[in-house]
């Protein structure tokens, strides 16, 4: 019955209906193809794309309704699949998939840039206090923890202790490893006055990262003890295994230490070039009245 209802909905949204650049739609799966790098790019865009957080909720309404038609083979012709995928892309957006519930916008994947991105601005403030530096790395750790809990998985329950213990570790690890390092530099007499502006633009990152290693192996600990279910080619379970466990906790660690580097890592370097650009200019400028130039002045 329940494919009926799909052939007679996959008949309303027909080639002939659908627009030239949408493929057909497929209920649940990923519109662009995942066996390519640029299909899995695209639907990752798709996935934080920020438009979504102004959906309506007569329009949410409108899309899960579509949806529904469509599973249960009561879609009204006319329907294209690009329609379908827009729907599917809001849903998918705006509700948890297990919960069926609105996730708070700030906590969305499609908000994270968006509502996220103050608080890299804030982690790469110059000359921060140590009251600035616990806040703005504080800030982020809860937002991360907060996206983390707003988008588990909740098919199985998952005590509330091990988000706490997750939260609470990311968080003192990426405090005590900012703040340490800051005191150490300022302690650096070597340092020339730029070099340590220098070395504590790139503060922000060891500290992210090592908070999310620390997120990650306080919240997945209990996999490594029993380990996780391993299946075959055609997604039969045919058992548990503690070595798959140990890779799949490893590579996830180093995605997290790999994603926050475009954001935190090139902002300092890309200062750096700029403010020796700058200063190269003044000195060619240099002619007594330079002052005004980018950067301070050579007439300073």
């Amino acid at each position: 019955m329940a494919d009926t209802a799909t052939t007679t909905s996959a008949a309303a949204a027909s080639p002939a209906n659908a627009s030239t650049d949408a493929p057909p739609f497929q209920l649940g799966k990923p519109r662009f193809q995942q066996t390519s790098f640029y299909g899995r790019f695209r639907h990752f865009l798709d996935i934080i794309d920020p438009r979504t957080l102004f959906v309506t909720e007569k329009r949410l309404r409108e899309a899960v309704q579509l949806l529904e038609d469509y599973k249960h083979g009561t879609l009204r012709p006319g329907v294209t699949n690009e329609q379908l995928w827009s729907a599917q892309k809001i849903k998918q957006a705006i509700l948890h998939p297990d919960t069926n519930e609105k996730i708070f916008m700030p906590f969305r994947m499609s908000g994270y840039i968006p509502f996220g991105t103050p608080i890299v601005v804030g982690l790469l403030l110059p000359n921060q206090t140590l009251a600035s530096t616990v806040f703005w790395q504080w800030l982020n750790q809860s937002h991360n923890a907060c996206v983390n809990y707003a988008n588990r998985n909740a098919t199985k329950p998952s005590p509330a202790s091990k988000f706490i213990q997750g939260y609470l570790g990311a968080v003192i690890s990426a405090v005590s490893i900012a703040v340490g390092l800051n005191v150490l530099v300022q302690k650096a007499n070597k340092f020339t006055p730029a070099t340590r502006l220098l070395v504590q633009r790139f503060v922000p990152f060891p500290a992210v990262a090592s908070a999310n290693i620390c997120n990650v192996v306080l919240m997945r600990y209990g996999e490594l003890e029993e380990g996780i279910d391993v299946l075959d080619a055609d997604g039969n379970l045919v058992g548990s295994s503690k070595i798959a466990a140990r890779h799949a906790l490893l590579e996830t660690a180093l995605t997290r230490v790999v994603l926050p580097m475009p954001i935190l890592v090139l902002p300092p370097i890309v200062m750096s070039m700029l403010e020796k650009l700058a200063g190269a200019q003044c000195r060619q400028a240099a002619c007594g009245e330079a002052w005004f130039c980018l950067g301070g002045g050579a007439g300073e």
